[in-house]
């Protein structure tokens, strides 16, 4: 039996995939949740799945279990799973891809998605990905992104990224997909590396809005918006109440909002480029965070 598992292959105009990989590639799980929100909006189905049996070392990334009627326990194993959709807003057919960055055979685990993409009939893939910077909580999401193909770069007005270093799955599959023949474009949030309160829904709502121009299609958003709003709000009352935080945003509010953004920069360990009390502020801003919402539950 093949890793890949597919019910039916859905009947798709001119299709597109959309997918998005918890771990490395999504700071704040901002790329996922925006997946998770464009599903759930285009009432998307699912219809394939890959076997992780593979791909994941089970006492790193261990299954859960959750008890089912009262009666027994099941065994929930980490997800990869595709949906379709060929809603009424959409201009052409959507396949939607969430999945788990894999510890093992990621070659393997990019052809088959490679492989599902092309019994779909998908014509071009759309990755998004979540990366921590250097950014101002209080500015706009700023979402960069890449182009294999060098026309359908310059449409977008995508500029070239000159990073070289440490890759996650999403680069390794972009680069399936260019091996492959198969256009691919890639949209990253820059989300905030002292806020890793997950998921990030103002990194989402800017990656699902990106997707939206990119494609020419309007969803009804009001949800998402309105979760940003409110994390925005929460954000900015804890950093109001901490000077130290207050100062560093605002440093980061005073550089030049039009710098050159690059991809997929390593993680920062504690706070990157020289902040050595970003772990801290992280820590601490985590903290409110969590008061804020335990308060909430127990009014």
């Amino acid at each position: 039996m093949g890793v890949l598992t597919v019910e039916e292959i859905p009947t798709l105009m001119d299709p597109a995939l959309i997918v998005a990989f918890a771990g490395w590639n999504d700071a704040g799980s901002a790329a996922t949740h925006a997946a998770q929100f464009l599903v759930q909006q285009l009432r998307a189905r699912q219809f394939a799945s890959i076997d992780p049996e593979e791909f994941y070392n089970f006492s790193e990334l261990r299954p859960q279990v959750r008890l089912r009627d009262g009666l027994y326990r099941e065994v929930i194993w980490p997800a990869n799973d595709f949906f379709h959709s060929s809603a009424a807003p959409l201009p052409r057919g959507l396949v939607i891809g969430i999945g788990i960055e894999p510890h093992l055979k990621w070659k393997t685990y990019s052809t088959a998605i490679l492989d599902l993409a092309k019994q779909c009939g998908v014509k071009i893939v759309v990755t998004l990905g979540a990366l921590l910077a250097d950014v101002a909580y209080s500015r706009p999401v700023r979402v960069a992104g890449f182009a294999s193909d060098p026309a359908l770069a310059a449409r977008l007005e995508l500029t070239s990224s000159r990073y070289e270093g440490p890759t996650g799955i999403v680069g390794v599959f972009n680069d399936a997909c260019r091996r492959a023949g198969i256009a691919s474009v890639s949209f990253w949030a820059n989300v905030p590396h002292y806020i890793s309160a997950a998921p990030n829904p103002k990194a989402a709502f800017a990656l699902v809005k990106r997707v939206e121009a990119f494609l020419h299609f309007t969803l009804d958003t009001t949800e998402l918006h309105d979760q940003a709003v409110d994390f925005d709000t929460k954000v900015a009352q804890a950093v109001s109440e901490n000077p130290q935080m207050a100062a560093y945003v605002r440093q980061l509010e005073a550089r030049d909002q039009g710098e050159s953004l690059e991809m997929e920069p390593a993680p920062k360990g504690n706070g990157g480029n020289g902040h050595a009390n970003g772990k801290d502020m992280e820590e601490e801003l985590q903290r409110f965070l969590r008061q804020r919402k335990n308060k909430k539950d127990d009014e």
